[in-house]
């Protein structure tokens, strides 16, 4: 049976105490809230959670602590990203014997110098594929290399187990378009992500879901939702509603935002950021409840 790939699927921030350990405890209330958000499904480990942060111990103690906490209450997808092609694949075999149901990866990168070439790109996905679980390629400028939707599409065709692609470059609505036309079927899921600062664009081109932030998915997923079902009108008025804090974030926050309104809910006791990140400034953090005080999110209501 084919797996349906649409609705709102949001990263997971990685909650630190005040002396930067790992929050374990407020990581199983970060789960518990964002499936409380009617979240479609969870990625962890990803760039929003802070992944560059986190050791390999810690990344296999927050896998192992997030499939297990949310025990199949909907499907999780586990961040594998790394330049060494042999620790991608043994990281997708450790998140597949921990349960995951999909797998997310940005093509091999390094710095700003060491890039794949778009056969190694391919050669790394085919052998991740060879794992056995559904792949979603992260397409965002972050790494630097150049993913041309023919390149897109002949992984989606000839590796089965590319499904997904979260598209956040430049002009997205332009390559999810392209790319939706020129890989018919085999494009299984097209994604809208960047916190969904272009999100009715790429719904428009065809996206069927959207990979965001944790901080507003409760208002984010009703857009999306409408849209698939044709009402854009809906969709139209629920995306001017959250663009302004949505913009806020995507410029003045990062994944900075999500745990600050978390902290503001009481979900999580520590917005702590470790070095070399710097702390979000009183002064953009004040307008970021301010934005979302209006909107009345479930993340500033859920420990209160």
């Amino acid at each position: 049976m084919q797996q349906n790939y649409s609705g709102i699927w949001p990263v997971a921030p990685t909650p630190f105490n005040a002396d930067g350990t790992l929050d374990l405890d407020g990581m199983r209330r970060v789960l518990d809230l964002m499936i409380d958000q009617k979240v479609d499904g969870i990625c962890i480990l990803a760039n929003f959670s802070e992944q560059f942060l986190i050791s390999d111990a810690e990344r296999a103690t927050l896998t192992k602590l997030s499939l297990e906490h949310v025990a199949g209450r909907v499907p999780v997808i586990v961040t594998i990203s790394h330049f060494a092609t042999p620790i991608v694949v043994d990281r997708a075999k450790e998140a597949k014997a921990l349960g995951a149901d999909i797998l997310m990866m940005m093509p091999p990168y390094h710095g700003s110098l060491i890039k794949a070439d778009a056969e190694q790109t391919f050669e790394q996905f085919q052998m991740v594929g060879e794992v056995g679980l559904p792949i979603m390629v992260q397409d965002a400028p972050i790494s630097g290399v150049s993913l041309p939707v023919p390149l897109l599409v002949r992984m989606a065709k000839e590796i089965e187990m590319v499904k997904l692609f979260k598209i956040e470059t430049p002009q997205a609505a332009d390559k999810l378009r392209a790319l939706v036309k020129m890989g018919g079927p085999a494009i299984e899921g097209p994604f809208d992500g960047e916190e969904a600062i272009t999100l009715l664009a790429d719904l428009d081109a065809g996206a069927t879901g959207g990979m965001t932030s944790a901080m507003i998915p409760d208002l984010i997923g009703p857009i999306i939702r409408e849209h698939l079902r044709g009402n854009r009108a809906a969709a139209l008025q629920g995306y001017k509603r959250v663009l302004p804090a949505i913009n806020h974030e995507n410029r003045q926050c990062g994944f900075r935002s999500a745990k600050a309104a978390m902290v503001e809910g009481n979900v999580i006791k520590s917005d702590f950021c470790r070095h070399p990140i710097r702390p979000l400034h009183p002064q953009a953090r004040a307008a970021l409840v301010e934005l979302l005080g209006d909107l009345d999110p479930l993340i500033l209501r859920w420990g209160k």
